[in-house]
Parts: C-alpha cells; sequence; structure tokens
C-alpha cells in the first residue's frame, strides 16, 4: 500500500527530529562530560581537591567548603579558564575562620626612687586612666611611665583581681619588680632586713585573694655584724648560744653542729652577716666550741679574731693548760687567744660594792648603788634620761671611793644593754655584770652579748639572761584591720564627725573625734579603709552627691594634716543612698548625715570570713557597714567612684 506524498512528507520530518534530538542530548553530554572532567583535573592541579563539580546542561556547578575566600576566587578563576566563565556556578561555601587566641595579656610593672613604669599588654576594655591613677596612689604620687600597648580581646576572668593585688602590694614595695598575668603575681623586691622581709611576707600573703596566685622573692641584704661576734656558753642550766654570726651558710651549718655537739639543744639562731675578719670564721668557732665542751663549762667568745676562753670556777688547772694550749695552736692564723682560769671567788665582803638598774613599763628606770664621783654620777643620769626618758627615773645612788677603775665603763655599759629590754634587771659588782629580762626584739640577747664583748673586753665576765616574748615585739604586737575598725566605731558611737551647714569643713567640736581616730591609724598601719560620706534626701541628688564627696574628701585631708598614714584611705562620696533613719523626721535626716569608715579591699574580705561579732558602742547596722567591702577601683571598665560633674548647685537644706 502506497502512503500519501504528504503523509510520506510528515513522517520523514518526524524521523529527522527524533534523530536531531537523540544527536542534541547526546552531544550535550559528552559536552557536560567532558566540561566537569576538564575542570576537576584543572582545580586538582592547582590543589582544590576541596571542591567538587557538577554539571547542569551547559553550566558547570562549583560546590564544596573553601577554606578562605581567596581560595574559592581561585578555583572560580580555575574553572573560568576551562570552560566560558558565564558558565560557571558558584554555589560554595568559605570556612568561617576560628578566633585566634587571645595574647598573653601581662604588665611589667618596675619601681624605683624615682618612679614606677608600666610595661606590657592589656585588653582594650582595661580603663587604662584608672590603672596609672591607681599606681600613681600606690607609689605615693611618683611619676608613672605608661609603656603599655592593648589588644582587643575579651578581658580574662582573673585579670581584674591580679591588677588589684599588684595595686595594693605595690604600695609596700618601694624597690621591686611586679610580673602581672591573668590570676598570678610574682614579686621580686628587695627589703632593708630579714625582720623587714619577714613582715613584707606575711603582709603580702595577707593581701592576697584566693583567685590570685603569688610568687614571692624578697631578699633581705646581710647586716654588716661590727664587731664580727659569738659567745657560747656552758653552765649547770644549758649549752647555748648568747651571740652566734656566721659569714658562709657552709660556716653556719659547722658552728651548729658543734653547739649540738656541745649540748645545745632546740633551734639555734645563727645571724648570717658581713664583716667577718677571716673567711675561716667557721672553722675557728667549731673548734672554739670543742674546747669548751672538753673543759665542761665556762664560756669563749669571738670579737673579730680576739678569741676569750674564760673557764668555769673548779676547773683543774692541768686540763685547762692543755685544752687552751691545744684550741691556740688549732685556731687559723690571725685568731689571737686569751685564757682565762678564775681563781676560787672570796667571801663576799659586807658591804661589796654593787650597782642595780632595774626597768618596768609601770614604774620607769630606778637606778641604786655605788659610782665613784659626782662626775660619774651625772654622766650616768644623763646616760639613762637619753636612753629612758626622764619621766619615769629614779636615782638612788650614792658616791663613794675604792670602786675599780673600769666601774663607770660596766656600768654605761650595762645601761646601755638595758636598754634593748622592755622591762629587766642589771647588776654591776665587783666581778661581773650580769643583766636579765624581757624583750620584744629578737636579737636582743645577740646585740647585748656584742655590745659587752666590745665594750667591757674578751675576758670580762657577764651574764645574761633575756627571754624574748612576742607580746612585747611592736610589730607582732599591732592590732589587726578588725580590732583598728572597731576602736574607730567605738570613738565615733557617741560622737560623730560634723561639719558646717551646707559646706565641707568640719566643725571644731569635732576636732577631738579627728584626732582620736589619728591617734588609732597611727597604730594600724597599712589599713585599707574606704571613708565614706552620707548626706540626707534633701536637696538635689547631684548636690548630694558632691557635697558627701566633699565631706569624704575633708576628713582624709585632715587625717593626712594629723601626719597619719593615709595611702590606703580612700574617699567616696555616695549622698543620699542607704539611709539609716527615716529622712521625714529631723532626727532621722541629722542620723543620714553622716561619715562611715569600713575595711575595703583584701582587709574586708578577711573581715567577712571572721566571725560576726558586733564591737561595743556600735549599732547592727553600724556593724553591718563595717564589714561590708568598698567597692573598690574598678579596672576593667570605666571608673563608677569619679565625682560628678558639677552644675548649678541648689541650695542646701537647713538640715545641712
Amino acid at each position: 500500500m502506497r502512503l500519501p506524498p504528504l503523509a510520506a512528507t510528515v513522517i520523514a520530518f518526524v524521523l529527522a527530529g527524533g534523530v536531531s534530538a537523540i544527536a542534541g542530548r547526546t552531544a550535550v553530554a559528552v559536552v557536560e562530560e567532558v566540561s566537569v572532567e576538564q575542570v576537576r583535573a584543572a582545580l586538582a592541579r592547582q590543589g582544590h581537591d576541596w571542591a567538587k563539580v557538577q554539571a547542569d546542561g551547559l553550566q558547570v556547578i562549583l560546590e564544596g567548603a573553601a577554606p578562605t575566600e581567596a581560595m574559592r576566587f581561585r578555583a572560580i578563576s580555575a574553572a573560568g579558564g576551562i570552560v566560558d566563565a558565564s558558565r560557571v556556578i558558584d554555589n560554595m561555601q568559605v570556612v568561617e575562620a576560628e578566633t585566634p587566641p587571645p595574647p598573653d595579656f601581662a604588665i611589667e610593672i618596675l619601681r624605683n626612687d624615682s618612679g614606677v613604669s608600666l610595661i606590657g599588654l592589656i585588653p582594650a576594655a582595661t580603663d587604662r586612666a584608672a590603672l596609672i591613677e591607681m599606681m600613681e596612689k600606690a607609689a605615693d604620687g611618683l611619676p608613672v611611665a605608661d609603656l603599655l600597648d592593648v589588644s582587643d580581646h575579651p578581658v580574662p576572668q582573673a585579670w581584674p583581681a591580679a591588677l588589684r593585688y599588684a595595686g595594693r602590694a605595690l604600695r609596700t614595695l618601694p624597690h621591686s619588680k611586679l610580673s602581672v598575668r591573668p590570676g598570678r603575681v610574682r614579686i621580686e623586691a628587695i627589703s632593708d632586713s630579714p625582720e623587714a622581709q619577714r613582715k613584707l611576707e606575711a603582709e603580702l600573703a595577707r593581701l592576697k585573694p584566693d583567685t590570685v596566685r603569688l610568687a614571692l622573692r624578697i631578699s633581705a641584704p646581710r647586716p654588716v655584724i661590727t664587731p664580727f661576734t659569738a659567745r657560747f656558753v656552758i653552765d649547770e642550766d644549758s649549752a647555748r648560744f648568747d651571740a652566734c654570726s656566721a659569714d658562709t651558710e657552709a660556716a653556719l651549718r659547722r658552728i651548729t653542729e658543734a653547739a649540738a655537739e656541745a649540748g645545745a639543744a632546740g633551734e639555734i639562731d645563727c645571724t648570717l652577716g658581713l664583716g667577718v675578719p677571716s673567711g675561716q670564721w667557721g672553722e675557728a668557732v667549731s673548734r672554739g666550741i670543742a674546747a669548751l665542751a672538753e673543759l665542761g663549762g665556762g664560756s669563749i667568745t669571738f670579737s673579730d679574731a680576739d678569741v676569750s676562753l674564760v673557764a668555769a670556777q673548779g676547773t683543774e688547772a692541768e686540763a685547762f693548760d692543755r685544752v687552751a694550749g691545744r684550741l691556740e695552736n688549732d685556731l687559723p692564723d690571725l685568731f689571737a687567744l686569751e685564757a682565762v682560769l678564775p681563781e676560787a671567788p672570796e667571801a663576799r665582803p659586807e658591804g661589796a660594792p654593787e650597782f642595780t638598774a632595774t626597768l618596768s613599763q609601770d614604774d620607769g628606770v630606778r637606778l641604786s648603788g655605788r659610782l665613784p664621783d659626782q662626775l660619774a654620777n651625772a654622766t650616768v643620769e644623763n646616760f639613762a634620761r637619753a636612753r629612758f626618758g626622764g619621766d619615769g627615773l629614779s636615782m638612788a645612788t650614792r658616791v663613794t671611793g675604792g670602786l675599780p677603775g673600769d666601774w663607770s665603763v660596766r656600768v654605761l655599759t650595762g645601761l646601755d644593754a638595758l636598754s634593748l629590754l622592755s622591762e629587766g634587771r642589771l647588776t654591776v659588782g665587783a666581778d661581773r655584770v650580769a643583766l636579765s629580762g624581757l624583750t620584744g626584739r629578737k636579737t636582743a640577747e645577740a646585740d647585748i652579748a656584742r655590745l659587752m664583748a666590745d665594750k667591757l673586753g674578751q675576758g670580762a665576765s657577764f651574764d645574761i639572761d633575756v627571754s624574748y616574748r612576742e607580746e612585747l615585739d611592736p610589730i607582732a604586737g599591732l592590732p589587726s584591720p578588725e580590732e583598728c575598725l572597731r576602736q574607730i566605731a567605738f570613738v565615733t558611737a557617741d560622737t560623730k564627725i560634723t561639719f558646717d551647714a551646707g559646706s565641707a569643713s568640719i566643725t571644731a567640736e569635732a576636732r577631738p573625734v579627728v584626732d582620736d581616730i589619728a591617734e588609732i591609724v597611727r597604730r594600724c598601719p597599712e589599713l585599707e579603709i574606704e571613708v565614706a560620706g552620707y548626706t540626707d534626701s534633701q536637696g538635689r541628688d547631684e548636690m548630694n552627691l558632691e557635697l558627701s564627696q566633699e565631706r569624704a574628701d575633708a576628713v582624709v585631708e585632715a587625717l593626712r594634716r594629723a601626719r597619719v598614714p593615709v595611702a590606703g584611705f580612700t574617699p567616696v562620696g555616695y549622698g543620699e543612698a542607704d539611709p539609716i533613719a527615716d529622712n521625714g523626721t529631723s532626727e532621722g535626716r541629722e542620723a543620714n548625715r553622716r561619715i562611715e569608715f569600713r575595711l575595703s579591699g583584701a582587709q574586708a574580705t578577711e573581715a567577712e570570713a571572721a566571725p560576726d561579732e558586733t564591737a561595743e558602742g556600735e549599732t547592727p547596722q553600724e556593724n553591718e557597714t563595717a564589714r561590708a567591702e568598698a567597692e573598690e577601683l574598678d579596672i576593667d571598665a570605666p571608673q563608677v567612684m569619679d565625682r560628678p560633674a558639677t552644675g548649678p548647685r541648689a541650695r542646701p537644706s537647713d538640715d545641712e
């Protein structure tokens, strides 16, 4: 059957279209595959293995996570070099860059007599002006060189606490280096003496908050000992040092080991110092102690290179000569030995000469006994007045002849030694000097032995029986900050610090109260006190805040003029905040116009941790206020303690 010509034509066109469609699809597929392979190969050659390539018709789609924006752009350029750039579709993402770790924030604080230098890196959020102000206050107004850089990173958690502690520590360290890091403070300093070193270490440890780790290295220069002295005594009661000095740790060990072998018990206090006459000091002293132990009693005294061996009463002459001769040959060169074998004591005749001096805290000094002439009597009286003061001096001496030629020297030396005690008794006899008593000075016994050996000579006979009492130590006996605050609260409980109406001038009636507070502060060094000023609610808030600040400033200035240490005092005005009574009555307003003293800083933290005790004379509200911690200077945010800007001032109320 033959198809009509029209049908054959239509069928031919349909077949041709189908073949063309199939050919077109095949061509597109080939182009897609070739494009994808070429683009993948190009990306791989350039190291963009992270990029994925897909085709959608003639379009090439790039997907994947580019490490950086630059890598993403390079991948697009590489694909555009293979196919037409208009055919490249960018569906890539850029991996978010990880936040770099914060820098090592640290400050090196260097202080000397010329000022303070701050070197290091701090967070940008740190209040730089407040930091400099804190350092200036801590350094008593010395110039502060600001060599700090900043970094815009978050403030580490323990950074503010470390800076605040460094500021408090700097007040007590005139020559020091402080390294401050978040939560850590390292202090290197020099003290004037071992006693000052111990005091500084205790004070810095007390000020340290729990959130700060402290590395402390305080060095004390060795004292210069003149003369370089050691005195070892063996008697019926014990074997002991009256004075002990050493020049090196090795010499110290050798001396203490020799003393322990000779019978000395307990802890041996021997001072490391400068001024030794010979590098063989340790050998000489240890040999001398061993010789005295062989004798069984007596004393041996080293004063620089002079050595005095005094045997006990009753020592056999043969044994004494043998031991003294061996020691004289065994001592290193330069040391010279004087050996004394006391004669048997004679019965003390009736009326034997004697001089006594008694020192007590209640009755002062009483002198009695014999002196050789009127000049000696006047000299002893004047010397005693110079050493002990004239108010409690009682003279009961008499002039008589027949006294030894060195009698006046022994009396004056004994009085000089007695002045190192808090209370005691001096006895000067024909054959010896005896001193006994109590002291609050740990080195008193060694100082007395050194003084007597130097003034009376190596062969002099003297007895020292001195005991240290911590309660007499002027440093150990200082009241705690809490006790000082309770004393201030007691003197201000009945009599307030009052001001002239509408001003910051302290009234004449309040001056005795300020004087009482000044006397307390003198006995309480290193106090950290916030002096808080308050007003009643009369008048505008700005005026009240300004007036309260001025009154707090006036109190601190009055204490400064009274010549008391106020470096740790911070005046703060609170205006009408925290009323303690009703402002609706005149009595309440009078109560609200007040000055409060409270501990601040680490001392406030310690007070909060202490048992809750209400001091005598305080109301519960006053006690609560005294225990509250003052707001410290905020060094990681703008200051909140600045005085407000002054504007037109409203007229104070009549009550003010």
